[in-house]
This record gives structure tokens, C-alpha cells and sequence, in this order.
């Protein structure tokens, strides 16, 4: 078995022995700025090149590469080569890395790499070390110091002579690395190391019949999509619900600690050895029914209308009235919907409505919306929701449920039968759980890389917020809400700087914000209508407000109640 120390070896002999070396791959990344932006290099398809220096602020040589980094940059930026730093130290403490760029006085990103894992499958060795990556190929064109070699290489690729990884000697103060020298001797143990994050982060979504487009329940399991395991670990795109770590603390964010990280990515590097064990601790995990209640049973259950869903075509949203049968005031403390079939329903949402209102279902991209809701199914809010504490949804006496439904078809023909459980409170509780949202008119172009939206929301009264959510389509690049005081200081709520369409949780803050009256929630994002988005069913198209998938949205959310 290969050792991640081996490794390392064998790439210093190739760059001792060549000034070139056969094309390297890179592999996909995606790390945050100290300016909370997201950076892919997969993202950067756009440019020719993407230019990282190893940064540690810490070493005395650091100033004099920096200038000349940035002197690269004023000569390469109009020809399509962007720069950055890349924090290659132990050290990842956010305000200290924003106190050490200004006091260099420097404008290029500075990206924060948790557990050194991107620098060190880089392979970065000293402080001022450069590489140049290509975004479109994912190879590594260059490694070395900022010289003529580097400069070289830029014209090479710009030019289209791009043929072989240029390897240059570079000198200075040494990155170290104290997550890889822990396993430099022997891998992490599976079955007491790797197995446990597992079953903590992992298997409750990747399991049999789960929401995880595999199961991880056996080591085999583990280790056969161990390379897609460890990209999408370096892409952020798993685990899900990656906000900002800096930016608000929220109880139902999934983040894996440095040490955790180093754990797997190790591990995978190794090989992903099973060890010698006597019983899988995976295999022998147990999970609830996803269609059973989890909260035992329901105070009321709701069927939902039967609705047939055929194999192709686009689906109009279903909009549809339940009659409840409550004849006095009731609270509601916790919701849990049973998809009939969740390979169709993308999303359902539920407002308590009086009984003479004609809820037609549709968002509005004019202006805020206060409609009662109650609560939603979708992508990432599949678990039960119990509202925060001595706080609940009403249903006045007489009030129906409404219901709105999107149905997208996957090629065969079935039926969806959805269940929805209520528990009640015996008493009343103490407040009101209201959702409201703000919306924006936009228009987007075609092929915007960049397109910015924002909406604002002003509150008459002293609110309680305890969660947020963001919520756009596929052309969807990122969200932040920010509070604006009435004594003109501003608070950070939110930022959700990689939106996924495919998973839109409600953030529920650790510690529920006070805003008082006069308070401004602005919502701000940006749209990538590009060809360089992944996702975009056609950037050639221009694209307004609407309901479809392939429509836009640009929505926030939040969940409160009226300050004592």
C-alpha cells in the first residue's frame, strides 16, 4: 500500500529529474475567500488559466512574492487569467487571514483551505510557490516560483501549445502539513475512524431506499465510490447545506470539522483499506421507515388528493383545497410530510387559508408575501419540522388547508398518494410562527455569467427570526440576507455562497435573531446564466419570473414571530 508520504516522494523525483513531466490532472476544488465568495476551479471555465500562490503570512518571504504576483495579474487579467491566493497554512482562522491581507495591503482573493486538503493534494511545498490550473482540462500546467517559466507557460496555453506540465524548482519557507504527517505511518482505521463519520453525516441519506443516489452500508459500498466520495468532498457539493461556516451558526447546517476531513480524504488516498475486523459497523446501522411516522402518530393525518403523474412530459402545478374538520382553534407543533412517491413530487407546499379565499397557489415576484403557511416538501426539508420552541402554526376554527403541488416526470407513469401529519399543541403556545417572503422583478440576459438580483423587506414591529431560506432555480449562483438596524449597524444572517437547486432547506439559527421595528432584511444574489454553468438547461435564452423549472425565481424566506 502506497503511503500519501510515498506519494509525495515520487512527485518530488519527477520534478527533480525533468523541467517537464506529463500532463498532471488536477481534480476539481471549491474553496471560500475570506470575503465569504465561492470559488470552483471547475467555475472558472471562463478563463484561460487560473494562477494560485501558496500563502502563509507568517513567512518572511511572503511580501516580495505577493508583489510580484500581483504585478502578473495588472499584465495577465485582460487576457483572461485570473489570481489567486490559496491559505496553505495550518493555520485557517478566518479573522486572523482578513487581518493579515489588509496589513499586506493585498486585493487578490485569499481562499481558505480547511485541513490544508486542496493544498496538499496540490502538492504546494513552499510559501510564494505558484501553480496554474486549467479550468477547462482540470490539469496542472505549471508549478514553480513566479518567474519567466511562469510567464511562458501563460503564453503557451493562451496560444494553444499547451502539451506538457512545466515543473520548476521553487525555494522558500516550507508548508507544513500536520493532518497528513498524523497518517503518514498508517492510514486511518475504518472501522474506528472512517465509519463512525459515516453513520454521523453520511448514511441516514445514502442508505436503501434513501435520498442518496447510493447506499453506504458496507466498506465495500465505501470504497468502490471512494473517488466520487472524495471529490465532492473537495467540491463542497457533499455534505449538503454547506452555508457560510462564518456567517450565523444554524442547527441543521452539515459541516465536517478539519479533522474529519483529513480523515476520509486520507483514507481514500490510501486506498481505503478495510483492516481487519470482525463486523462492519456500517452494515450494521438501522434506520427508521422513511414512511413511517417519526414522531409517532399524527394528531390528524391528511390524505392528500390521489394524483396520477404519466412518464414524460411538463406537469402545470396542482393546486388543491382540504377541508379540515377542526372545530375550534387548534396550534400546530410539528409536521411531517410522506412523499407517495418522491422520485416525482419535487415540491409541496401548505397555507391555512379562510374558507371563502381563492388561493390560486402562485409566488409573486412584485412584492413581500404573508400568506399563513404552514410548512413545505422539498429538496433538503424532507425531515419532520417541529417549530422552535413555545411557537406554532394556527389554524383558526373553519379554515382549510391549501396545497401546491409540482409533479416533474421520470419517464415512467405512477401515482402520488401524499401523506401529512400534524401534532398539535394541548394548550396554545406563547407565539405565532409566521413565513414571510420577498421577491424580485429581474430580467436576465443571455449568457450573464453574473447577474445580480436583490429585494428588501422593512418590519413595522420587534420580530424574532429563527430561520431563513433561499430560494431560486438552476441558474441560481448564490444568496445573502443581511439585517440593516434602524441605527444604521448591519448584521450578516445568511449566506449561501454555492446554491444547489436540488437542496433548499430552511436554516434554523442556533440563536434567533432580534429585529427590531425599522429593521431592513435585504436580499441579495446573482445569477449564473452562462454556458459555464452546469446546470443551465440553455443560457441562450432570456429569462424572467416564472414557475417552471427551467424559469426563474429569486425568493427569500423567513420564519419568525412577534417579540415579546
Amino acid at each position: 500500500m502506497r503511503t500519501l508520504l510515498s506519494k509525495a516522494f515520487v512527485a518530488l523525483l519527477c520534478a527533480a529529474s525533468s523541467a517537464y513531466a506529463a500532463p498532471e490532472r488536477a481534480g476539481d476544488f471549491a474553496l471560500l475567500d475570506t470575503s465569504g465568495e465561492f470559488h470552483q476551479l471547475s467555475r472558472y471555465r471562463h478563463k484561460e488559466a487560473l494562477v494560485l500562490m501558496a500563502f502563509d503570512a507568517n513567512c518572511a518571504e511572503m511580501p516580495a512574492a505577493i508583489n510580484e504576483l500581483e504585478a502578473r495579474n495588472e499584465v495577465w487579467q485582460e487576457q483572461d487569467v485570473a489570481f489567486a491566493l490559496i491559505n496553505a497554512s495550518a493555520n485557517q482562522d478566518l479573522d486572523k487571514l482578513r487581518e493579515q491581507r489588509a496589513g499586506l495591503g493585498i486585493d487578490l482573493p485569499v481562499l481558505i483551505d480547511k485541513g490544508q486538503l486542496v493544498s496538499e493534494t496540490m502538492d504546494l511545498r513552499h510559501a510564494g510557490e505558484v501553480v496554474v490550473l486549467d479550468p477547462e482540462r482540470l490539469s496542472l500546467l505549471y508549478r514553480g516560483p513566479v518567474s519567466a517559466d511562469l510567464d511562458s507557460t501563460l503564453e503557451a496555453e493562451l496560444d494553444g501549445n499547451y502539451a506538457a506540465t512545466r515543473l520548476s524548482p521553487a525555494s522558500g519557507c516550507e508548508v507544513r502539513y500536520p493532518g497528513r504527517e498524523v497518517h503518514a505511518d498508517a492510514a486511518p482505521d475504518y472501522a474506528s475512524e472512517v465509519a463512525p463519520i459515516i453513520a454521523e453525516q453520511c448514511a441516514s441519506c445514502h442508505r436503501e431506499g434513501g435520498i442518496g443516489p447510493f447506499a453506504m452500508d458496507s466498506h465495500l459500498m465505501l470504497q468502490g465510490w471512494s473517488p466520487m466520495i472524495r471529490e465532492v468532498l473537495l467540491t463542497k457539493r457533499m455534505p449538503p447545506m454547506q452555508v457560510d461556516p462564518f456567517i450565523g451558526h444554524f442547527e441543521n447546517a452539515n459541516y465536517l470539522s478539519e479533522k474529519e476531513l483529513q480523515t476520509l480524504v486520507h483514507w481514500i488516498d490510501a486506498g481505503a483499506p478495510r483492516g481487519i475486523i470482525a463486523t462492519d459497523p456500517l452494515a450494521e446501522l438501522e434506520f427508521p421507515d422513511r414512511r413511517s411516522w417519526v414522531l409517532g402518530e399524527p394528531d390528524y393525518i391528511i390524505k392528500a388528493p390521489t394524483h396520477e403523474i404519466p412518464a414524460t412530459g411538463v406537469l402545470d402545478y396542482v393546486n388543491v383545497d382540504v377541508d379540515l374538520p377542526f372545530e375550534e382553534d387548534k396550534w400546530v407543533k410539528s409536521v411531517q410530510f410522506i412523499a407517495g412517491d418522491e422520485s416525482v413530487l419535487h415540491h409541496l407546499l401548505t397555507y391555512v387559508t379562510a374558507p371563502a379565499e381563492d388561493f390560486d397557489g402562485g409566488e409573486s415576484d412584485t412584492r413581500s408575501i404573508a400568506r399563513r403557511f404552514l410548512e413545505g416538501y422539498a429538496p433538503g426539508k424532507m425531515d419532520p419540522m417541529t417549530f422552535p420552541e413555545n411557537t406554532g402554526v394556527l389554524i383558526p376554527k373553519g379554515h382549510k388547508l391549501s396545497m401546491q403541488f409540482h409533479y416533474t416526470t421520470n419517464g415512467r407513469q405512477t401515482v402520488d398518494e401524499t401523506l401529512l401529519g400534524l401534532y398539535m399543541y394541548e394548550e396554545p403556545p406563547e407565539h405565532e410562527n409566521f413565513t414571510r417572503s420577498v421577491a424580485s422583478v429581474f430580467r436576465i440576459p443571455p449568457y450573464a455569467r453574473e447577474h445580480e438580483a436583490a429585494a428588501r423587506y422593512t418590519f413595522d414591529e420587534d420580530v424574532i427570526v429563527t430561520g431563513l431560506r433561499a430560494h431560486m432555480h438552476f441558474r441560481g449562483k448564490d444568496m445573502k440576507f443581511r439585517a440593516v438596524y434602524p441605527d444604521g449597524t448591519a448584521a450578516e444572517l445568511l449566506s449561501v455562497p454555492s446554491y444547489s437547486y436540488a437542496w433548499q432547506p430552511t436554516y434554523q439559527l442556533t440563536q434567533p435573531a432580534l429585529l427590531p421595528a425599522g429593521t431592513t432584511v435585504h436580499v441579495t444574489g446573482t445569477f449564473d446564466n452562462s454556458e459555464h454553468n452546469p446546470a443551465n438547461p440553455d443560457p441562450s435564452k432570456e429569462i424572467t419570473f416564472g414557475l417552471q423549472s427551467w424559469d426563474e425565481m429569486f425568493i427569500g424566506y423567513w420564519t419568525y414571530h412577534v417579540a415579546d
